[in-house]
């Protein structure tokens, strides 16, 4: 069984409800309210200029039941992004996306991941710890983080990370077939500086409407992301260098 696979068994009528999501599309497209959808023409990584730095804090539980903060994160390079444990969307986007960039980058020492949920009321730490193991995802290396506060959470990931608003879905069609909540399904890049430096949208992109308006707009995305990250790591690589040249100039 597929990492995907594992996370739907583990939700169970959801599960089925889920694969029937993600695998008749348009099925029920006929069935939920028609939402407005991105525009994926020339989409990709954010300009220099739209760069910003982290100012606020954030704290809460990983799956480990260890409480964690955002800033333990400085000096590493990152990706965050938001989540719930029973979204079928993000199912799909962290077992195919987000997983496979983690195994691409996870044995760099300064590489990490955080997954930042929600729907903190039904997203404990046990239910937390299924979702990760479904994954394999090692606790010391990608967080599954659930603040207690639900208002407070929306309201960083909005203000603070720049997420488009989490919007509670309230048709009991849509929200039977897609969750709770509507919510931003980018990944984010931040830097070690606390910069974010990067969003990307995989998951629109790769649906069938991303590959109606612009069939090559996810493997763009994807090349852009890829190569971003590669260099944010190769940075502290180089700066280690050309630190460890001055020390050594220092003592001749």
């Amino acid at each position: 069984m597929n990492d995907r696979g594992k996370i739907f068994a583990i939700y169970g009528t959801v599960a089925v409800l889920s694969a029937l999501i993600l695998g008749t599309a348009m099925y029920l497209g006929n069935r939920v309210p028609e939402q407005a959808q991105p525009d994926f023409h020339n989409a990709g990584m954010e300009k220099v200029d739209t760069f910003f730095q982290i100012q606020k804090d954030f704290t809460g539980v990983n799956q480990s039941g260890e409480q964690v903060k955002l800033s333990d994160l400085k000096g590493k390079v990152w990706l965050v992004a938001e989540f719930f444990a029973i979204c079928p969307h993000c199912a799909a986007r962290n077992g195919q996306e987000i997983k496979s960039l983690f195994d691409q980058f996870k044995d760099h020492p300064d590489f990490h991941v955080t997954c930042i949920s929600v729907d903190p009321t039904t997203d404990t730490p046990e239910r937390l710890t299924e979702y990760s193991k479904a994954l394999e995802a090692d606790p010391e290396r990608w967080w599954f983080m659930s603040h207690p506060n639900e208002k407070e959470t929306h309201e960083y990931l909005e203000q603070e990370l720049k997420f488009l608003r989490v919007r509670e879905r309230l048709d009991p069609v849509d929200r039977e077939a897609n969750g709770r909540f509507e919510h931003d399904m980018s990944i984010t890049l931040v830097d070690r500086e606390w910069n974010i430096v990067g969003k990307w949208n995989l998951y629109g992109a790769r649906s069938e409407e991303g590959r109606k308006q612009d069939p090559e707009a996810y493997e763009r995305m994807k090349a852009e992301l890829v190569s971003r990250l590669t260099e944010e790591l190769e940075k502290n690589e180089t700066a280690g260098i050309e630190n460890l040249a001055e020390d050594d100039s220092t003592h001749d």
